[in-house]
């Protein structure tokens, strides 16, 4: 006999809409008073203050160009022209708001005027501006029929962290500089400051090293796949390896001065020991277990058995036993270090299987010499003089937070992936640290339930990410450099694909590392994504819908029964569902108390309204999957 399954449905009862007159600012100011009436741009808008600075003449620049969609001539100011928006630099600087904060003044009177300590802070605040303007303010082109205008409002803000990062995965799929350059112009309209770019793994080689050619003739290409990560066909010989790229030294030249123009550092993170199938396919006297290497097209390589350390199904770990893989690494690092001016170079560190080299007689005498006591000893063994190497450079080393197992590094600085402990223990311990947890920020995850969702292993919702706290109880928060988010892109084949799995999760994450703790609320900031989807929509910049739809929970109670608890995050939405096959509207029931599956249904189907306006996408859920889920069986 078949199971009978309750619904139990959960709502929430305040209803917060979107305004037309909401200042909609993304991440929240420390402070914003809106006073009444606007300021109109009419027949011109004119830039000026201090635009003789070369610095402050970069970011008028910049702003001239945004504001050419006006459809409204923009000039520069000459010597006491009077200007719609002046952009100064304060004489004595104000410590309140530091090197990167601004204050911002708009009225019907004066106009806009943006005032800074550093030329950052104007860069900054020129984002808030262009935030109060219409959304119309995002188009490809001119934009007709609008009526200009900004609010009148006081703003003055300024960064809760200093590295406000987010981490885009080169390495598994290649994306060239056009598309990293694109990924950074959405980033800094929401005040973002560092863009980690994952160059090595075991997919692919994405930075020129001259010194070692074949990293990239060999390195950098594999077999292109089309479909799940991590399931395809391990390729033949005679398939051709011609799906990847790489950067060029003249590529991360244009790069890193484009990023400078926008006040952003980049990040290179070479990833070793583990994930270096690249390295090894090009050098395979890097490796422990002497065979012949390919670079990864996506088929399976390792094993992730719960509660243990990764598996290799192949050796695709650096030899710390082989002296040549540190003058390899020297090489590499030489060069890296001279491409990005940044302080800091990521090791990585992560997911090292450490299989083969315990049948290694090289680490078994590694070992014995170094008086090592255990795998993890190993690891840090290798850390240690990779951090030598990376300082000898002139740059300080950071690496996820496996690189605390064995002993951390002296100088190191860590990223705490595996939720927030490892980034306690090394603050603990006077290190400093940037939180980046799969917990909160993790832009890989699937975003709502895996029927609607491209398949990944685990999902994160948007309300979870706003619950993203960087400084954990008892932890000093000087050693907390500031939080970023990461995505990886196995499951990421382009840059509408890129797009949609970063926003609007990384809304989230820029108000958490920006805004002050306290100004955080969840319903004003579910309006300001509503605002800023429109925005989005302009800008023909592609974002998930996922918050519109609910969140299943099966559950199964003794007698066989299966509960099912459906919740959104977005207040005021009504979840209306079938179980006949045909497609619901806002005219069909929507739930309101339990409701028991008919025997003979075969499908669900949800669609969230708000109103009489469709809002989240049709989701489509087998009977079968929804038992599956409950861990219900059919009786016989």
């Amino acid at each position: 006999m078949l199971a009978k399954i309750i619904f139990v449905i959960t709502f929430f009862t305040v209803i917060v809409l979107p305004s037309s007159s909401q200042v909609s600012i993304i991440p929240e100011p420390v402070s914003l008073k809106q006073n009444e009436g606007t300021y109109d741009f009419k027949s011109t808008i004119v830039i000026g203050g201090e635009v003789t600075n070369v610095s402050v003449k970069k970011i008028a620049e910049w702003l001239k160009e945004k504001l050419s969609v006006t459809g409204l001539p923009v000039t520069i100011a000459s010597a006491n022209e009077k200007a719609d928006i002046n952009l100064s630099l304060n004489k004595a600087a104000n410590a309140t708001i530091g090197k990167e904060g601004y204050q911002l003044a708009a009225s019907a009177s004066n106009g806009v005027v943006i005032t800074a300590n550093e030329p950052a802070g104007l860069f900054y605040g020129v984002q808030t501006f262009i935030q109060l303007l219409p959304a119309a303010i995002e188009s490809k082109s001119v934009a007709k029929n609008i009526s200009w205008s900004v609010p009148a409002v006081e703003v003055t803000d300024y960064p809760r962290f200093g590295w406000r990062g987010l981490m885009f995965d080169i390495s598994r799929h290649f994306f060239n500089k056009e598309q990293i350059k694109q990924y950074m112009n959405t980033m800094v309209k929401y005040k973002y400051n560092l863009l980690h770019l994952t160059l090595a793994n075991d997919e692919g080689w994405r930075v020129e090293i001259k010194a070692l050619p074949k990293l990239n003739s060999v390195g950098s290409w594999n077999v292109k796949r089309t479909g799940t990560f991590g399931t395809f066909i391990p390729p033949t010989d005679d398939e051709p390896r011609d799906y990847g790229g790489y950067l060029t030294h003249e590529d991360v030249r244009d790069l890193v001065q484009y990023a400078k123009d926008r006040f952003i550092n980049i990040l290179p993170e070479i990833d070793v020991p583990g994930h270096s199938l690249a390295a090894i396919a090009s050098y395979p006297e890097l490796v422990c277990t002497p065979g012949k290497y390919r670079v990864r097209s996506g088929e399976k390589i390792m094993e992730w058995p719960a509660n243990a350390h990764f598996y290799g199904l192949i050796d695709n770990s650096l030899c710390p036993a082989n002296e040549k893989v540190y003058e390899f690494l020297d090489k590499v690092f030489t060069e890296v270090a001279q491409l990005f001016p940044f302080e800091y170079i990521h090791m990585g560190g992560d997911e090292t299987a450490r299989n083969f080299w315990e049948k290694s007689d090289a680490i078994k005498a590694l070992m014995k010499r170094e008086n090592l006591k255990n795998l993890d000893e190993v690891q840090s063994y290798f850390v240690k003089r990779v951090e030598k190497i990376i300082n000898s450079k002139g740059k300080k080393m950071i690496g996820w937070d496996e690189i605390l197992d064995g002993g951390l590094a002296p100088n190191a600085a860590v990223m705490s992936w595996r939720g927030m402990k490892g980034g306690v223990q090394a603050a603990k311990m006077g290190h400093e640290v940037v939180m980046s947890p799969t917990t909160y920020a993790y832009l890989d995850y699937m975003q709502g339930d895996g029927m609607i969702e491209p398949p990944v292993y685990a999902s994160l919702r948007l309300n979870k990410t706003y619950e993203f706290e960087p400084v954990p109880d008892g932890v000093d928060p000087k050693f907390i450099k500031g939080g970023q988010a990461n995505l990886w892109t196995e499951q990421v084949y382009n840059m509408r694909h890129a797009e949609y799995m970063t926003w609007p999760r990384a809304f989230s994450i820029a108000e958490t590392v920006w805004s002050p703790k306290e100004k955080k609320n969840w319903n004003k900031f579910v309006a300001k994504v509503e605002d800023h989807f429109k925005r989005f929509d302009y800008a023909q910049t592609k974002y998930a819908p996922s918050m519109y739809e609910p969140e299943f929970k099966f559950t199964k109670n003794d007698k066989n029964r299966i509960t099912v608890e459906m919740k959104t995050e977005v207040p005021g939405i009504s979840v209306h569902y079938t179980f006949d096959n045909s497609f619901p509207d806002n005219f069909y029931p929507a739930y309101s108390k339990p409701v028991e599956i008919p025997i003979d249904a075969s499908t669900m189907k949800v669609v969230t309204y708000r109103g009489d306006k469709q809002m989240g996408r049709l989701i489509v859920f087998p009977i079968a999957e929804m038992k599956k889920r409950a861990g219900v069986k059919d009786k016989m």
